[in-house]
């Protein structure tokens, strides 16, 4: 009786494992996650099609020293430190590389602390939203209106 009960429980477990990580790998948002040392072991099917880096090339990669562009290698470790330390962080930008070029990917992000069952912090993992066009627009609409504004002090002068 106890060991049946103890099996279906390891198989119910081991049910939702597989179920949250199928969630995880078809969302429609990059999920990535890093271990204590800041080192990636998770990285979904959308983080590949926004980077263009497989899950291969990047588990057990430095998440901020290889992906992260220089400029924002302190912000960014600072918040996944804080993370790891259990100070969480909500719609945070950063870029990302892409595998394809130089270019980058922004993203906006959720850094969460993860915890193993005796309540020891283990990890981050980071639920991201691609906000690369968004930018790119709102440059764009900076540029157009400093065009304008110049139309305008031209005219008048």
């Amino acid at each position: 009786q106890d060991i049946t009960e103890r099996k279906t429980a390891e198989a119910e477990q081991t049910r939702v494992a597989q179920e949250l990580q199928t969630f995880i790998d078809t969302a429609n948002a990059p999920i990535f996650g890093i271990d204590a040392m800041g080192l990636v072991n998770e990285w979904n099917n959308k983080a590949v099609e926004i980077t263009g880096f497989t899950r291969n090339e990047v588990m057990g990669q430095n998440l901020v020293e290889v992906y992260i562009t220089e400029e924002y290698r302190v912000s960014v470790r600072e918040v996944l430190d804080n993370a790891l330390r259990g100070r969480e962080a909500a719609n945070f930008e950063f870029p990302l590389f892409t595998k394809y070029s130089k270019d980058r990917v922004d993203v906006l992000l959720n850094a969460t602390t993860r915890r193993d069952v005796s309540g020891k912090v283990v990890g981050v993992i980071g639920v991201g939203q691609d906000i690369t066009a968004r930018k790119q627009m709102e440059e764009e609409m900076t540029r157009v209106a400093k065009e304008l504004q110049n139309f305008i002090d031209t005219a008048n002068a």
